[in-house]
């Protein structure tokens, strides 16, 4: 897993603060919401990539770096990484900055594989651009 000083450039895909009913039992953000907040990040590029409905088949090399606590702000980046016929791969990072500071840190990334899908829920052809 890379490791960056600095935040992505690009725009993010979601930003969201980390909330005490996010915790696992020690009181840490639990690992779970924050996949979840990465799929969603990941779900809003393949959507505009595939013109539509999309799902995840599968999500590579997760690591968690760092903790995130409650009131943190987390940033995700997604950004395409390549396109198949019918399936996408982005990369997901995950930024937490503390409430009441400015210093952010990557708390992880993953590489989310999505593929496009029909209304019947059958692989389709992603139009090209």
């Amino acid at each position: 897993m890379s490791q960056h000083s600095r935040q992505p450039s690009q725009n993010p895909a979601i930003r969201t603060i980390a909330m005490p009913a996010d915790t696992n039992p020690a009181g840490d953000i639990f690992g779970g919401w924050l996949m979840a907040q990465m799929d969603l990040a990941a779900g809003n590029t393949a959507a505009r990539v595939a013109r539509g409905r999309s799902a995840t088949i599968a999500v590579d090399g997760i690591q968690f770096l760092k903790p995130v606590s409650v009131g943190d702000e987390v940033t995700l980046f997604a950004e395409l990484e390549s396109i198949g016929r019918t399936s996408m791969k982005i990369k997901v990072e995950a930024w937490r900055r503390p409430r009441d500071g400015d210093e952010t840190e990557k708390v992880t990334e993953a590489l989310f594989t999505f593929v496009a899908l029909d209304q019947d829920g059958r692989p389709r052809p992603i139009p090209e651009s």
